[in-house]
């Protein structure tokens, strides 16, 4: 992976690092190259584990991470989806308002309302059916 680096130190296990240690001698590796690609490896599967996904993407929808967090570990795509998807979350619904009151039945139907009287009974459409 060409690009920027950053050196990163931390604290393991000795018994972990032994066992790394191991296998770096075996496949011929550098340690780094072993825990590079361990951690590229963990992050698609994180990528594609659900329930990381939905934590994800709650982390997004509640402002704990940024979209290039997001476009970083899920790629642009699916990054543009959860961004697209919050800012229909967050849009407020225009609320209607009228300038004036509302048409009384005579004008908005512009004349006679017909009056519903239910629906015909049963034994009436049978009797139809049969003519």
């Amino acid at each position: 992976m060409a690009g920027e680096k950053t050196r990163v130190d931390f604290n393991a296990p000795t018994s972990l690092i032994e066992r790394a240690d191991s296998v770096v001698e075996i496949l011929n590796i550098s340690r780094t190259r072993l825990l590079i690609d361990a951690l590229e490896d963990e992050l698609e599967e994180l990528a594609t584990d659900e329930e990381f996904r939905r934590r994800l993407s709650d982390a997004y929808y509640n402002g704990q991470v940024d979209y290039d967090a997001v476009e970083a570990i899920l790629g642009r795509e699916e990054a543009m989806r959860l961004k697209l998807l919050r800012e229909s979350i967050d849009r407020t619904p225009a609320v209607p308002t009228l300038k004036d009151d509302l048409p009384g039945d005579d004008t908005f139907y512009d004349g006679e309302v017909a009056e519903w009287t239910g629906s015909r009974s049963s034994d009436t459409l049978d009797d139809e059916s049969r003519a």
